[in-house]
């Protein structure tokens, strides 16, 4: 059985006010525009995401979603190198 917890009137100690720092209901609401795409896939990579958002009880769709968007935050601070930037596709040789 759990003790009962007993309260007391001695002084708590120092406090600080933070600012708030939590979005408001508009800012969670807000959704993204979205634009729809075919994509394939290989079907190792959706079971995976399957698999994952199962065990966090979500939808996998999202989860692929949030990585790209991930992805893009991550590299649009960095400069694109001249490696990606006038590259041609080679010919396949049939």
């Amino acid at each position: 059985m759990k003790s009962k917890t007993t309260y007391s009137n001695e002084p708590l100690g120092k406090f600080e006010v933070i600012a708030d720092f939590l979005p408001s209901p508009s800012e969670l609401a807000f959704r993204e525009e979205g634009v729809k795409v075919t994509l394939a896939l290989s079907k190792k990579s959706v079971e995976f995401f399957k698999s994952a958002a199962t065990a966090h009880q979500t939808q996998y769709q999202k989860m692929i979603r949030r990585l790209i968007d991930s992805y893009v935050e991550a590299h649009q601070q960095r400069p694109i190198t001249s490696r990606s930037s006038g590259r041609t596709a080679k010919p396949r040789a049939v």
